[in-house]
């Protein structure tokens, strides 16, 4: 999952920078607007999350120019306003949901995750299985066959999104987009450092490989 960070209080955006990343999300971060706004324009994500006090255009014009170019990003605001007339200005210039300064971090993720289930308008599962392996997206439990399966946090993510995408063939660059939060030079080699690693551990102890490369294109993951 892909989200854009809009926060200008670099304390408050290293904090949840650090959360999100933990939680497996990738994340794009501007510290203003302007550039909130070209990367909301110009990139897919699957939510936002935008102040509303930013520099260069404020967090209310921002959500208003994205819903303008009918951009359907769900949108959640933050805002040390609490009165019912800053909430009510913020849900109608295009905000999905409203928090307020000070909150917690896990009541944050909670929205972020509601707010992605709400739009995708299906109810997010709590596991994924492809043939014997199977992952816990709340545990981040990894299984294959009757052996657990420890993985490092980028591993995981990978993991999930290779699952999510069963039987598909998925280039280096959407695994960058999607797995990292900033953008590599597609030539890079840092994907194919982790698809190896992660092949070691999920296909090395057994006969039946899932792990596939396409060569030229990419890789896919897929029942034997």
């Amino acid at each position: 999952m892909r989200l854009l960070f809009v926060e200008d209080d670099i304390k408050i955006a290293e904090y949840i920078l650090k959360g999100l990343k933990e939680a497996g999300f990738a994340v794009d971060h501007a510290v203003n607007g302007e550039d909130g706004l070209h990367l909301a324009l110009n990139e897919s994500y699957d939510a936002a999350v935008i102040d509303i006090m930013l520099p260069k255009l404020d967090g209310l014009s921002l959500i208003e120019k994205m819903r303008e170019q009918k951009m359907h990003t769900p949108v959640i605001i933050l805002s040390a306003k609490r009165s019912v007339d800053d909430r009510v200005k913020g849900l109608q210039a295009g905000g999905d949901d409203y928090l307020t300064k000070p909150f917690s971090f896990s009541e944050l993720l909670a929205r972020i995750q509601a707010l992605i289930r709400r739009a995708s308008r299906i109810a997010e599962p709590t596991s994924i299985a492809v043939g014997d392996l199977s992952i816990d997206l709340l545990t981040r439990d990894v299984t294959r066959g009757k052996m657990k399966i420890d993985l490092q946090p980028r591993e995981f993510s990978l993991l999930e999104y290779l699952m999510r995408n069963a039987g598909k063939v998925i280039s280096k660059t959407m695994i960058l987009e999607h797995v990292w939060d900033y953008n590599f030079d597609p030539q890079t080699n840092v994907v194919d450092v982790l698809v190896s690693r992660l092949r070691s551990k999920i296909d090395r102890d057994f006969e039946e490989k899932m792990i596939h490369t396409v060569r030229g294109v990419g890789y896919v993951l897929k029942t034997p």
